[in-house]
Parts: structure tokens; C-alpha cells; sequence
């Protein structure tokens, strides 16, 4: 692929992280994980506890969790891909931090999601607020056990 490519990933459970690797493989593109500042401990990521540090998070759309590192060659890159797992039909709002954390103006921006039962939701519509440059705004895929194979063929449906 001529263009320069980035894939950026969220995981906790390390499905979205397999994900992005198997991109990363087929794309040949650089892999950045999303880590959050203060690592999410199970205890925060318990959905059915409505305490639960990711069940506040989901309930406060306006909330954006600080990352533990920023990269500082963004510019290079011409095509993004973001992985992150579905949250509450959604993605976990760490992935607006990240897009809000940088200018991806003339950029392609291409969102791929694990679940364990929900759908992409309002996925694009919440995100792609957060990242109103991107010249090409592809719709997020859900890759559940996604294959080598199928990743291939999405990618090259993409005509990135």
C-alpha cells in the first residue's frame, strides 16, 4: 500500500489487540495501543455494577480519560484505523480522547470494533463528532473472530 497507515487500538480483554495485529500484518501499517493514563482494573470494568469506573465513563458522554502517551508523528500518517471493543453500543469514550487529541484533517479514518453481543450502535455517529477533519470517515466494522481472510477482503473493499 502506498499510503502510510496507523493502527491505533484500544483492548482490555486483548480480542481488539489480536484484531489490530492481523491488520497490521495485512496493511503492513504501525500499531499504537490507546492506553489509558490509569489502567482500568476488572473491578472497574464490571458493566453490571452502574458504579463501575467504566459504567460512570459511559453514562457521562462528555467524559474523555486521559491516555498515557500521545504520538508525535501523527502527520505521517494517511489512513488511521481505531480499534476499540463496543461498550453500551458504543465505543468506550477513551477513543474520543483520542481523536480529540489530534488534527486529522486530509486523513482517512477507518473504526473496526470487537463486541461480546451488541451491535456497532451509534458508533460513527459519536465518534465521527469527535474527529470533524478526517476527509474519509469510513463506517465502523464490527470484526468479531474476524480471520486473516476476512480482514483482507474488508480491507480491500475498503479501496483505501
Amino acid at each position: 500500500m502506498a499510503k502510510k497507515i496507523l493502527i491505533s487500538y484500544f483492548s482490555c480483554s486483548n480480542v481488539t489487540k489480536k484484531l489490530a495485529k492481523l491488520i497490521s500484518e495485512v496493511t503492513k501499517g504501525d500499531l499504537f495501543e490507546i492506553k489509558p493514563a490509569i489502567p482500568y482494573t476488572n473491578a472497574d470494568l464490571d458493566w453490571t455494577n452502574r458504579d463501575s469506573r467504566s459504567s460512570i465513563e459511559m453514562k457521562d458522554h462528555s467524559s474523555r480519560p486521559e491516555i498515557e502517551e500521545k504520538l508525535s508523528n501523527m502527520t505521517e500518517y494517511d489512513v488511521i484505523f481505531v480499534g476499540f471493543p463496543i461498550w453500551w453500543y458504543i465505543a468506550p469514550t477513551i477513543i474520543n480522547t483520542f481523536l480529540e487529541s489530534y488534527d486529522f484533517s486530509g486523513k482517512t479514518i477507518v473504526p473496526f470494533c470487537t463486541s461480546g453481543g451488541s451491535g456497532v450502535g451509534q458508533t460513527d455517529e459519536k465518534l465521527h463528532v469527535s474527529c470533524p477533519n478526517s476527509v474519509n470517515w469510513k463506517p465502523a466494522k464490527l470484526l468479531n473472530r474476524a480471520t486473516k481472510s476476512d480482514i483482507e477482503k474488508w480491507i480491500e473493499n475498503l479501496a483505501i
